[in-house]
């Protein structure tokens, strides 16, 4: 029984003391293969490292996480978009649009938003969406541009099940699904019931939204098996099916070699 996180940030400082265990723990779990997103200059070193260390189980992604576009997004987005066109990567991301901590750079967003989304037309590659207190903001861009070469995930979807029809309306989009699914007043359950599965890949975001048990501490690529059970319940098939057709959904969007 084999999982696929597509989104964690196990490069990240919180795991320096035993970044090593960690990925240990994941393997044994049943994690196999780690998708690793960017979140800026800052962090490209530290995530190609990663990579290296573990070339069959950790793929990167390129891209500037909304929380960074600040004054020097511009410059930002022009060393990021030379990485991403000279190395390969699976997706770009993680970019998008938060509207929690900074609702004053919103203009700043939005046009970093469009810009990494011409380079995944451009590259054919999938795009890895942050939506924070943003869906209408997003959805108003993507019902602009969205169209057959355009594919990717609402990263740790917690929206209701009108923006769920919405997202899959666009054709090429899923819903990754995290620690939030086991939080008891998330509201995620009820929704995700009326998701098809097939629209469905599990991620952790670690080190952060830790499932229950751990909810509050620092979240790990192996905690994702707490994330499976819960959806294991909601859907009512197997764990070992969940494992199968979440695999197979990641597979299939970011185009993995098996």
């Amino acid at each position: 029984m084999r999982f696929i996180d597509t989104h964690a940030h196990m490069y990240s400082e919180q795991f320096s003391e035993d970044q090593d265990k960690a990925m240990d723990r994941a393997f044994l779990s049943g994690i196999d293969r780690i998708l690793l997103p960017n979140v800026d200059m800052e962090s490209v070193d530290a995530l190609h490292d990663l990579c290296k260390r573990y070339p069959k189980n950790c793929f990167p992604m390129m891209g500037l996480h909304p929380c960074s576009v600040k004054e020097d997004f511009k410059e930002q987005l022009a060393s990021l978009k030379a990485l991403l066109f000279s190395q390969e990567y699976i997706a770009v991301g993680e970019i998008g649009i938060d509207l929690h901590w900074d609702k004053a750079t919103l203009a700043w967003q939005q046009e970093a938003f469009r810009t990494q989304i011409a380079w995944a037309k451009e590259k054919d590659l999938p795009i890895v969406i942050h939506a924070r207190e943003s869906f209408q903001e997003i959805f108003d861009i993507l019902d602009e541009i969205n169209d057959n070469s355009l594919r990717g995930v609402f990263h740790c979807f917690n929206g209701d099940v009108d923006q769920a029809k919405h997202i899959q309306s666009y054709g090429g989009f899923m819903m990754g699904i995290g620690g939030v699914l086991t939080y008891k007043n998330s509201g995620l359950k009820e929704t995700l019931a009326q998701i098809p599965i097939e629209k469905i890949i599990l991620e952790t975001d670690a080190p952060y939204l830790a499932p229950v048990p751990f909810r509050g501490k620092r979240n790990e690529s192996s905690y994702l098996i707490e994330v499976a059970i819960e959806m294991s319940k909601i859907y009512d098939i197997p764990l070992l099916a969940i494992a199968e057709i979440t695999s197979s959904n990641a597979i299939d969007l970011f185009r993995l070699n098996v």
